[in-house]
């Protein structure tokens, strides 16, 4: 085996504790062992290691992550075009709507929920700062899509499994091809439980002074109250309205 591949093996090691202490909240060295299939020797070295640079804290006989990776990903989060107006419209926004507003960047074929925030009545859907999903299932994500450039986004289309993640997910890729051309169309697009069961969304796309998505802002909130005029007007209207100050901002900062 070369060094390379040595490295490049060590390295997964890493990241697979790292992975099983984030999906677990934490864990003992003889849980990681089991659950990874390691043996204590390596578990411990990388677990060293990792403590070591502060990635990992340990607390009695189990590891937890550091605030280390809060540190690399609030870093990360503000090198994003305009991030603090982005925060400061979506904080504006939950407070006006009384919903829970996000705002996505994609990575690869996956969105990512860059900042969210909450209303005074928020649906509860898991969302939160950091979290991953797939584009096509969500207003936000949806929106990008649409706004990629056409090879882009072609090429996004053509390697994406579509699962379902809910009840109203589309999975035929025709049917997402229509969607997004009706999305360009109309300028924002519309969640309806195809993410989550009982929950719609709106979403409309925020682009730099060159056209390239910087990402994307959402609205979410039950669908027995995001219905009838409030989603078909009032919501994508907020939504719009709010994607055209950002792209006023970034164009002339």
């Amino acid at each position: 085996m070369s060094g390379t591949d040595t490295g490049v093996k060590t390295t997964g090691v890493t990241f697979e504790i790292v992975e099983l202490l984030s999906e677990r909240g934490g864990a003992t060295a003889e849980t990681l062992e089991r659950e990874l299939g390691l043996t204590n020797s390596t578990v411990h070295r990388h677990l060293v290691t990792l403590r070591d640079r502060g990635y990992v804290v340990r607390e009695a006989n189990t590891y937890r992550l550091g605030f280390r990776f809060l540190t690399l990903g609030g870093r990360r989060r503000r090198e994003v075009t305009a991030y603090p107006a982005i925060k400061d419209k979506v904080d504006t926004l939950a407070e006006r709507t009384d919903e829970r507003v996000q705002f996505i960047v994609r990575e690869g074929s996956e969105r990512i929920y860059l900042y969210t925030q909450t209303g005074a009545s928020p649906v509860q859907t898991g969302a939160y700062t950091g979290r991953r999903g797939p584009l096509h299932s969500s207003a936000a994500g949806k929106a990008i899509l649409a706004n990629l450039p056409e090879a882009t986004r072609e090429d996004l289309l053509d390697g994406m499994s579509l699962d379902r993640t809910g009840p109203n997910t589309i999975t035929d890729p025709a049917d997402l091809r229509r969607e997004l051309s009706e999305v360009r169309e109309r300028g924002y697009s519309v969640n309806l439980e195809e993410s989550t069961g009982g929950v719609h969304a709106v979403g409309a796309v925020v682009t730099d002074g060159d056209d390239r998505v910087v990402g994307a802002l959402s609205i979410s909130g039950p669908a027995t109250r995001l219905k009838g005029e409030r989603l078909e007007t009032e919501i994508p209207d907020a939504v719009l309205a709010a994607t055209n100050e950002l792209e006023l901002h970034i164009e002339h900062t």
